[in-house]
């Protein structure tokens, strides 16, 4: 047995799976919970001398995976109606500082910075409910472990394989036997009159990721796009991914223990136990290579307006400087400049008139600000590039408008305007799918009431290059 990961674990984190939280409500999901309970013994009969829980209910940010510090953490599962169930866990600082230290001279965005006040969540309480169960079961003299607890962050599952590496490395540097436990539940959207509804794409991602999970083929879960774990409204994948970086380079026993959706939320439980040494299971290489081949093949489809745009930001993301560039247009016109990743806008700035020589430049200008200067998201980072899609719309000139009857959505842009109140709203958004969602949305970036009355309007028509 490699004597570094000892063991790891797929867990939900339902808080109804708790007797004086369910009040009987849990034995619908009694399987999952003989489940929970097996894969808890199988992690303390392993014997490590630390736990890694990693949640996406701990401290999360945005640009940040964050590794809660402190002596010890602590919490009930009060706010669930039972302060009877409380826990108080030790953390085991030195290898809580190593593997920061790792992240920091890796240039991984993971460490103890951000807000640390020792409180415990519910996707990591969930887990330590059994573990403590299981602690209490197991022969006399099992080893007390130390924990530590890892949230998750807006980074993609490949760099938080990396940290999961980085925490097993950190580990074999120290000398300590830990154990992993990836905290999250499956798709939310399961059963109609649930909390979350029903949609297609819940069932089929869960049969997915449990068939995924159940081989430990961790190469095909860092290959789920994000936005497919977006649209089932799932938690576990980063999770998931990060336990995977863990147990890299290692070839455990994997047994699928179970789910259920009950609830309309998925729970499934996976072990990787008694992990040996196997170098084909190194998937953080295969993975980049595979994601690269998938950037490269997109920017290459991408028009000379675009190129010009992603040029601009990797330069300016990567270097603090702007590149210079041949014209691709001579013409001049309002240009936005529209950043996308994971299907969620991530940056949007533009003019609506040009203000410099030419459309490359305003291309150029725009994409900067685009990536820096949006007040509703931080600076573009250099970890984000390959994941960026960028699109830029050049304006064609306004034309007034009398009634809203002379608009479309999908064909025409809109300008509302009163006083010196401006707001501008670009044609074909996704989830923009009537005249009135339009002039409401350009009322409030207008400043103004969406019942506002007495606005000028005018129309545009956008060249839209991808």
């Amino acid at each position: 047995m490699n004597q570094t990961v000892t063991c790891g674990v797929m867990v939900p984190h339902p808080p109804i799976i708790l007797p004086n939280i369910g009040q009987g409500e849990e034995t619908k999901i009694q399987d999952i919970a003989d489940a929970y309970r097996q894969a808890a013994r199988e992690i303390i009969d392993s014997g490590p001398d630390t736990i890694l829980i990693v949640s996406p209910h701990a401290p999360c940010y945005f640009d940040y995976i964050q590794i809660s510090d402190g002596p010890a953490g602590h919490g009930s599962m009060a706010q669930f109606r039972d302060p009877a169930d409380s826990f108080r866990i030790p953390y085991d600082q030195e290898l809580i500082r190593k593997t920061a230290s790792l992240c920091e001279q890796a240039g991984i965005p993971a460490g103890t910075l951000g807000k640390q006040d020792g409180s415990l969540d519910h996707g990591t309480m969930v887990p330590l409910y059994f573990l403590q169960e299981a602690v209490k079961a197991a022969p006399e003299g099992t080893r007390q472990p130390a924990f530590v607890r890892i949230g998750t962050g807006g980074l993609n599952s490949r760099m938080h394989y990396r940290v999961g590496q980085l925490f097993a490395q950190a580990a074999a540097e120290l000398g300590r036997k830990i154990a992993v436990v990836g905290s999250g539940d499956l798709s939310h959207c399961q059963k109609e009159g649930s909390g979350y509804g029903f949609k297609p794409v819940g069932p089929a991602y869960d049969a997915m990721i449990m068939d995924i999970m159940g081989k430990g083929d961790f190469l095909s879960l860092l290959a789920i796009p994000e936005q497919t774990a977006e649209a089932a409204m799932v938690c576990g994948q980063k999770p998931f991914a990060l336990m995977a970086g863990v147990m890299d380079g290692l070839k455990p026993h994997t047994e699928n223990l179970g789910h259920s959706a009950e609830f309309g939320v998925g729970y499934g439980v996976v072990t990787y136990t008694n992990p040996v040494q196997d170098a084909s299971r190194a998937f953080l290489e295969p993975a980049e290579e595979a994601a690269r081949k998938q950037y490269e093949a997109r920017i290459g489809k991408e028009d000379p307006y675009v190129k010009a745009a992603r040029a601009v930001i990797n330069q300016f993301v990567l270097e603090g400087t702007v590149p210079q560039l041949d014209p691709v247009a001579d013409a001049t016109a309002g240009v936005f400049v529209s950043v996308h990743k994971d299907g969620q806008l991530r940056g949007c700035i533009g003019t609506t008139e040009p203000v410099t020589k030419n459309v490359t430049t305003e291309i150029m200008q725009n994409a900067v600000s685009a990536v820096s200067r949006d007040p509703r998201f931080p600076a573009v980072q250099p970890w984000e590039l390959e994941d960026l899609e960028i699109s830029v719309d050049v304006l064609q000139p306004a034309q007034p408008v009398d009634s809203p009857d002379q608009l479309d959505v999908k064909k025409y842009g809109v300008i509302v305007s009163k006083g010196n109140r401006r707001g501008l709203l670009l044609p074909d958004l996704e989830g923009v799918d009537t005249v009135e969602k339009q002039l409401e949305i350009a009322k409030q970036k207008a400043g103004l009431s969406p019942h506002e009355t007495g606005c000028q309007l005018e129309r545009f028509e956008v060249v839209r290059h991808r």
